[in-house]
């Protein structure tokens, strides 16, 4: 898809831990690393595009200009298969913020539902970088954008291991200042609102339910 604000990750290696993730008979533990470990490509990718700021760092031999993450930043998993994407952007970035969206889709519908905001009303991350492994119709990435929106975040990210353009197109259209971060963007949605390919339930794989 060809869209300025959309980033598919071009990775041999991103590849290489997609193909152990969609396989069916991947058991969770390695399904797990396999997301940890496309987890951290797409947070060094986004981390690339945060702001800096100078500072002084004295250096055994002398005092030297460097810089550093400006800001607060703030990593927003949808709970609850987002948590399987945390580790790597605490692990790259010390100071993160981690507030937690739940939602959930309702199978009869294929709609999202809201059932736990903690995220508070009003002092503002500077970044906020939503986490969900699978973007499918939008509707669960377009209520948490819209949650950060009324926290007046300034500056949004989404990080899905795959997405359908049906979903890539669903959140454009409402938020076209938010960039999509994927390791790929798959063919389509089917009639029960899966991602075709796919990977099948992301949270159920990962927690083993």
């Amino acid at each position: 898809m060809n869209h300025p604000q959309v980033i598919e990750l071009d990775h041999a290696l991103a590849r290489h831990h997609l193909s152990r993730l969609r396989n069916k008979n991947t058991a969770p533990a390695e399904f797990r690393q396999h997301i940890r470990s496309l987890s951290t490509l797409l947070a060094a990718e986004v981390t690339r595009q945060l702001p800096l700021e100078a500072v002084s760092v004295p250096t055994p031999i002398e005092t030297t200009e460097c810089q550093q993450l400006a800001g607060r930043i703030a990593a927003v998993p949808i709970l609850r298969a987002g948590l399987g994407m945390v580790t790597p952007l605490t692990d790259l970035i010390p100071h993160l913020e981690v507030w937690h969206l739940g939602l959930y889709r309702d199978e009869a519908t294929a709609k999202p539902v809201h059932y736990y905001d903690k995220l508070p009303a009003d002092n503002p991350a500077d970044v906020a970088i939503i986490l969900d492994p699978m973007l499918a119709t939008g509707g669960s990435a377009s209520m948490a954008i819209e949650a950060l929106k009324r926290w007046k975040v300034p500056r949004i990210y989404m990080l899905s291991i795959i997405a359908a353009p049906e979903g890539i197109r669903h959140v454009l259209d409402q938020y076209n200042d938010v960039t999509i971060l994927t390791t790929a963007i798959d063919r389509c949605l089917n009639e029960r609102k899966y991602i075709v390919p796919g990977l099948g339930d992301a949270g159920d794989r990962m927690f083993n339910t």
